[in-house]
C-alpha cells in the first residue's frame, strides 16, 4: 500500500471551504477510482493561516495515476484550490505502507 500525501497552507477565512471542497468534490472522485483505499484530513493552525496534511492511501501506482496522471509526483491542485491557498505543495510524497 502506499501513502500519498500532499502539504498546503490556507488563508485563516477560506480553511473550512477547503475542508468541504474536499468532502464534497475530491473525495467522491476518489472513492470511484479502482485502488482508492481512504483519506484523511490534518490541520494545525501554522503563522498566517492553516497549514492541511492531506494523506490518501492507495494499492498501488497504478492506482494512483489514474487519479493524478502519468506523473504521479504532481499535485493536483484545482483553481478553485489554489485560491484557498497561500502557499502550497507542488509536488507530493509518496511512501510505503510498512505497518
Amino acid at each position: 500500500m502506499i501513502s500519498r500525501q500532499w502539504r498546503g497552507l490556507a488563508r485563516p477565512s477560506r480553511a473550512g471551504e477547503y475542508v468541504e471542497h474536499l468532502r464534497k468534490e475530491t473525495f467522491p472522485q476518489l472513492r470511484g477510482i479502482e485502488g482508492f483505499v481512504d483519506a484523511t484530513i490534518l490541520q494545525r493552525r501554522v503563522g498566517p493561516g492553516v497549514e492541511f496534511l492531506v494523506v490518501t492511501r492507495w494499492v498501488s501506482p497504478d492506482a494512483i495515476r489514474k487519479f493524478a496522471g502519468e506523473n504521479v509526483v504532481s499535485a493536483v491542485v484545482p483553481a478553485e484550490v489554489q485560491a484557498m491557498m497561500i502557499e502550497y505543495d507542488t509536488t507530493v510524497r509518496h511512501y510505503e505502507v510498512v505497518d
